[in-house]
C-alpha cells in the first residue's frame, strides 16, 4: 500500500502537464556562458547506480524554459521544463538509458531560455556504475522533534521508481491515547524474511518477524538491566544481538548543538529467536558498550564502548550535572569480540578502533559485506551523533589498518547513521547537510580502492519534494526485498496486547 500524502495531486498534475507539453528539442542555436546552471538537489558529477530512479531536478538559474539532454553509450535522453524549471525524466527512457551506460559516462547538457534566445551552461558528468544498488530503502519518518512525537512511521522505498510503502504507521487509529513510538527496524542479510522493529510505550515491545510468523515480544528481563535497543541480526542464524541503554536528552543553552542524548548506561544482550532466551554479553557499571553490529561472516561482534566510572550510581534526574560531565568524557571507542556459533560463546573484548586517545568518539560500527572496511561516524564526544554538527564517516581498513575520513561524501553539517549495500560499492546514510534541521538519505559510491565519491540526496519526483516535506528520514536501511507483512497485520500483532511473550533469561 502506497502512503498517501500531499504530493499526489501535484504528482498527477505534473503528468497531466507532461503528456499534454510538446516533446522537448535541443535548441538549434545557443551562446556558452561560464556561470554553472545552479540546479536542485545537486547532482552534478557524481556516481550513480544504474537502476536508481530518475534524477528529477530543478534549474534555479535565470530563463523561462529549460531544456537538459544526457548523452552516451550511443543514445541520448531529452527533458524539458518551464519557468518553474523542473526537469522530469521520463521513467522508460531513464531506465533504458542508464542500462545501456553501466560502467560509462553521460554528460549532460543544459540550456536556458532567456528572452528570445537560449543559452548553454557548462557540461557536467554522470558516471553510471557497472554495480546496482540494492532496490528497497527502509526508514522512519519523525518530525525533528525533542519530548514529544505524534505522528509517525517506517517506510520502504523502492529506489527503482518513486513508489513508497507503508511499513507500519503509529497513529493509524487517530486516537492520541493509542499513541507510541516505532523505532530501530532491522533486517537479517539484506533480506525482510526476518526482520524486527520496536514499538515503545502505549501497546508496546518488539516486533519480530521469522518467516510467516509475526509476533510481539517482551524483550527484558529480572537479570537484564533494561529494554533491548539497537539491534544486529546474525548474518546467517536466529540469533540477534542488542544493546540496552538508558538514555536522556539534555538542551543547550549555548552550543552549536541543540540537544544532547546522554548515555546513562548500557550492556549488551544476545538473543535466541528459535528458544526465546536473552543473555547478557557484557554488563558493567563501569564501561558502557552500545551499537552492536556482526561481521559479515558471523565470526566476531562489533561495539562501541567507553569507559566512563564517574558516572556510575548518577540519578537519571541530574541533568545539568551529567551534560557537564559528558562533554568531556563520554568518548566512545569501536571493540570487537569473536564469536563460536558452535558453542555460542563470546571472547575476550580487543581494541578496534582507538578514538578516545585523540579525544574523540565512535557511533554506529558497520562492516562492509567482504569484511575488510570498518564504516563508523565519528565526533568530538558521545555516541548519538545524529545531532552533532562535526559528525563525519570514516573508514577503518581492517586489513591495512589505515583510518581516513570519507571525505569525499561528508559535508560540514551532520553526516551520521549510515549502513552498506549488499555488493559494498554503496553507502547509505542520514545528512542534515541541506539546512541543519532534517536528516534525509544520501547515497554515495563506494570503489574497490576503498574511497567515497560523491554523495547525492535520495531521488524524489518533485524535485522540491524535501523542501515540502517536514519530516526527517532516520535510520536508513537498505533491502534486497519487500517486507512481506502487511500494515494491518503489524497492526493487529501491535494492538494485541494479550500476546505479548515474554522471553527468558540464560546466562551464557
Amino acid at each position: 500500500m502506497k502512503r498517501l500524502s500531499l504530493y499526489i495531486l501535484t504528482a498527477v498534475c505534473m503528468a497531466a502537464f507532461t503528456a499534454c507539453s510538446k516533446t522537448p528539442e535541443i535548441p538549434a542555436n545557443s551562446t556558452p556562458v561560464k556561470e554553472q546552471a545552479e540546479i536542485y538537489p545537486d547532482y552534478r558529477d557524481i556516481v550513480i547506480p544504474p537502476n536508481i530512479a530518475p534524477l528529477n531536478f530543478q534549474v534555479r538559474s535565470e530563463g523561462t524554459d529549460f531544456v537538459c539532454a544526457l548523452e552516451g553509450a550511443g543514445q541520448s535522453l531529452v527533458a524539458g521544463a518551464g519557468k518553474d524549471g523542473k526537469v522530469m525524466f521520463d521513467t522508460l527512457q531513464w531506465k533504458q538509458l542508464l542500462q545501456a551506460a553501466k560502467g560509462k559516462d553521460l554528460t549532460v547538457r543544459l540550456y536556458a531560455k532567456r528572452g528570445d534566445a537560449w543559452v548553454s551552461f557548462p557540461a557536467y558528468t554522470l558516471t553510471v556504475a557497472a554495480e546496482p544498488i540494492d532496490r528497497y530503502l527502509s526508514y522512519r519518518l519523525i518530525e525533528p522533534s525533542y519530548e514529544l512525537y505524534r505522528q509517525m512511521g517506517l517506510y520502504q522505498r523502492d529506489l527503482e521508481n518513486f513508489d513508497e510503502y507503508v511499513i507500519y504507521e503509529n497513529n493509524r487509529e487517530f486516537d492520541d491515547t493509542q499513541n507510541h513510538c516505532v523505532n530501530c527496524h532491522n533486517f537479517q542479510g539484506y533480506d525482510t524474511q526476518r526482520m524486527l522493529f520496536h514499538v515503545r510505550a502505549k501497546h508496546g515491545g518488539t516486533i519480530m518477524v521469522d518467516g510467516d510468523k509475526v509476533e510481539k515480544l517482551k524483550m527484558t528481563t529480572d537479570s537484564t538491566a533494561g529494554n533491548a535497543v539497537y539491534p544486529s541480526w546474525h548474518p546467517t542464524l536466529p540469533l540477534i544481538a542488542f544493546s540496552t541503554n538508558k538514555t536522556g536528552q539534555a538542551f543547550h543553552l549555548q552550543h552549536p548543538n541543540k540537544i544532547e542524548v546522554v548515555d546513562y548506561g548500557s550492556d549488551l544482550l544476545f538473543y535466541d529467536v528459535e528458544n526465546h532466551t536473552i543473555s547478557n554479553i557484557l554488563k558493567s557499571d563501569d564501561t558502557f558498550e552500545t551499537f552492536p553490529c556482526w561481521a559479515p561472516d558471523g565470526s566476531a561482534l562489533y561495539y562501541c564502548s567507553a569507559y566512563m566510572p564517574m558516572f556510575r550510581g548518577l540519578p537519571d534526574s541530574v541533568a545539568v550535572d551529567t551534560i557537564m560531565r559528558y562533554h568531556p568524557v563520554a568518548r566512545y571507542d569501536i571493540k570487537r569480540l569473536s564469536f563460536d556459533a558452535a558453542t555460542r560463546t563470546f571472547g575476550a573484548p580487543e581494541m578496534v578502533v582507538d578514538c578516545a586517545s585523540e579525544k574523540m568518539s565512535a557511533s554506529v560500527p558497520r562492516i562492509s559485506p567482504d569484511g575488510r572496511y570498518l564504516l563508523y561516524a565519528r565526533g568530538a564526544f558521545g555516541q548519538f551523533h545524529i545531532w552533532h554538527h562535526d559528525s563525519d564517516l570514516w573508514i577503518k581498513d581492517l586489513q591495512t589498518g589505515d583510518n581516513y575520513a570519507l571525505t569525499e561524501a561528508n559535508s560540514p553539517d551532520v553526516d551520521s547513521y549510515h549502513g552498506w549495500s549488499s555488493n559494498g560499492r554503496w553507502i547509505v546514510f542520514a545528512s542534515r547537510r541541506m539546512d541543519g534541521n532534517y536528516s534525509r538519505p544520501f547515497i554515495a559510491y563506494f570503489d574497490k580502492e576503498g574511497h567515497a565519491h560523491k554523495a547525492f540526496v535520495l531521488p524524489q519526483e518533485d524535485p522540491e519534494h524535501n523542501l515540502m516535506l517536514m519530516k526527517s528520514y532516520n535510520v536508513p536501511e537498505l533491502s534486497r526485498s519487500r517486507v512481506r507483512f502487511t500494515p494491518q497485520q503489524f497492526h493487529d500483532v501491535i494492538y494485541n496486547d494479550d500476546a505479548l511473550k515474554p522471553v527468558s533469561y540464560k546466562a551464557l
